[in-house]
């Protein structure tokens, strides 16, 4: 019987996918799971490499499979032995590394939950989740003992020592878990003033998780897969990180303060042939000038988190010889729209989401609950057990029946009764040669109810003819009511931990500055 990782074309996507399929590409059953098996023990017989981790100071970790099957079975045997039971939740918050994946895939193995938690946050920032998951230990490095000490729980540096200790371990556990018990917590991005959500995710998700790795990223047998993105996230965990093991595959991850000349050069050396990356990752590549300074082995790219620009586009099908493919979901519902890469028979349109993935239906409607014909912008939403659910983002269809991301339901700019979205307009924006980045939010005004503002990052000061310059692009490509009337250029956007601009923060700002300013009057 062949498995669903045996077939590329979208035909046989439509044709071959069902979900007991998926259970075909694991070891264990709905009564016996466990991740931390499914995607280091079974595989550590192969000699093969799992894991290139590609450190921002230079040098290259290589761990292989098997090295990583007896690392967290020793941890988990030290967890055990420090009382730390099966349910309990243990933070680990350190950059990709040996230490990272032993610590999560141990706490795995032994049964507890892992709750990554991303390097950068500050004492207010963790202690916020640590506050809401109560875990038993936290364990992190040198570097942030302070921010680790401050959070209130008991704290393991996890050190060259440490390390070492853990060699009187033994290298083999049995993990007893279920498929529906819980193994990971994940917080979705969020500031330090209020408490993001925390996603419980069980072991069974890395099962409906290779809905998103055959169709969204591609994945088969033999794949070099890199992810740059932050395992702190759900597109570096699940995506990046969980979904390539459990399928055997070599992995790469980007450990610290990201630069782009150092990611393209492990690409280069390591022969990674599929990458899934942020919108962001692809722009920055684009900007820093060096793609073009190596060779590549790539046969499929995709993109998830914000849409791509036509010019970073162009750049990735001129450096890298592919269309980059789109690949979108949200935390909660998991990815429903995807370009299927690798598929010969599926035409990439650019900027497009592509098409539901096998077994989802999806459709935009209108306030009214209406499916909104090809062209008219709605609501996307999803079919969930009999039930509509809204994703929160915009979209629309086009005759052949592609979805297209229209932005956040909230980065709606209403303006003298015309419906813009920022999304397109920021798109527009980062053709002009001199913007680097581009995030577009709706200011008040007194004649139209809101406006356009653009702020932009760039090499050229602000001026009435660059001014001038960007509005009359966006009234040619797009209309001549959707330019932005302020235009503001800065030194650097607020962007998510997640690496996506944070338009909320922006428009946060704009109210305060209203605020003080009319107090001021």
């Amino acid at each position: 019987m062949q498995r669903l990782t045996e077939f590329v074309s979208y035909a046989d996507a439509q044709q071959q996918f069902s979900g007991e399929k998926l259970w075909e590409l694991f070891d264990g059953n709905r009564d016996a799971f466990n991740i931390a098996h499914e995607c280091v023990d079974r595989h550590a017989a192969t000699g093969r490499d799992a894991l290139i981790v590609a450190n921002a100071a230079g040098g290259d970790e290589v761990i292989t499979f098997a090295e990583l099957s007896a690392d967290s079975s020793r941890f988990a045997n030290w967890l055990a032995a420090r009382g730390v039971q099966a349910g309990e939740r243990v933070a680990i918050m350190l950059e990709p590394s040996r230490a990272f994946y032993t610590a999560m895939f141990g706490v795995i193995k032994r049964g507890a939950i892992a709750v990554p938690l991303f390097t950068l946050f500050g004492p207010d920032g963790v202690r916020l989740r640590v506050d809401d998951c109560k875990p038993a230990l936290l364990v992190s490095n040198e570097q942030k003992r302070d921010v680790a000490d401050a959070a209130g729980v008991p704290v393991l540096i996890y050190d060259e020592a440490f390390h070492q200790s853990l060699q009187s371990q033994p290298t083999q556990f049995a993990s007893q878990s279920r498929a529906d018990d819980l193994a990971v917590f994940q917080y979705t991005s969020g500031t330090t003033r209020e408490l993001p959500e925390a996603v419980r995710h069980t072991h069974r998700a890395v099962v409906t998780l290779m809905v998103a790795a055959l169709y969204g990223t591609g994945l088969r047998p033999g794949d070099r897969f890199f992810c740059p993105s932050s395992p702190a996230w759900g597109h570096g965990l699940w995506h990046g990180t969980l979904a390539p093991l459990a399928l055997g595959l070599t992995v790469g991850a980007y450990s610290g303060r990201f630069h782009a000349e150092r990611l393209l050069k492990a690409l280069s050396e390591h022969r990674f042939t599929n990458m899934s990356a942020a919108a962001t990752h692809y722009r920055m590549m684009k900007n820093c000038g060096k793609a073009g300074d190596y060779r590549y082995a790539f046969d499929k790219l995709s993109f998830t988190g914000e849409p791509i620009d036509d010019d970073t586009a162009d750049y990735v099908k001129q450096v890298f010889g592919l269309e980059v493919c789109s690949m979108y979901g949200t935390t909660e519902i998991g990815v429903v729209l995807v370009s299927y890469p690798g598929a010969p028979d599926f035409p990439v349109k650019r900027g497009s989401l592509g098409k539901a993935v096998p077994g989802t239906r999806v459709e935009v409607h209108d306030v009214e609950g209406r499916i909104c014909p090809p062209g008219e912008t709605g609501q996307l939403m999803v079919l969930r057990k009999g039930e509509w659910i809204p994703t929160k983002d915009l979209g629309r269809t086009d005759e052949d029946g592609y979805f297209y991301h229209g932005g956040r339901a909230d980065d709606v700019i209403i303006s003298a009764g015309w419906t813009m979205s920022a999304v397109e307009i920021e798109n527009v924006l980062l053709m002009h040669p001199d913007v680097q980045e581009a995030a577009v939010i709706g200011v008040p005004d007194e004649l139209r109810g809101q406006v356009v503002k653009a702020f932009l990052v760039s090499h050229r000061a602000r001026s009435d003819a660059f001014v001038q310059e960007v509005q009359d692009l966006v009234r040619a490509k797009l209309s001549q009511h959707e330019y932005p009337r302020h235009v503001a250029v800065v030194a650097e956007l607020p962007k998510t931990p997640a690496g996506k601009v944070h338009r909320k923060v922006l428009r946060e700002r704009e109210r305060a500055a209203a605020a003080d300013a009319q107090v001021a009057a």
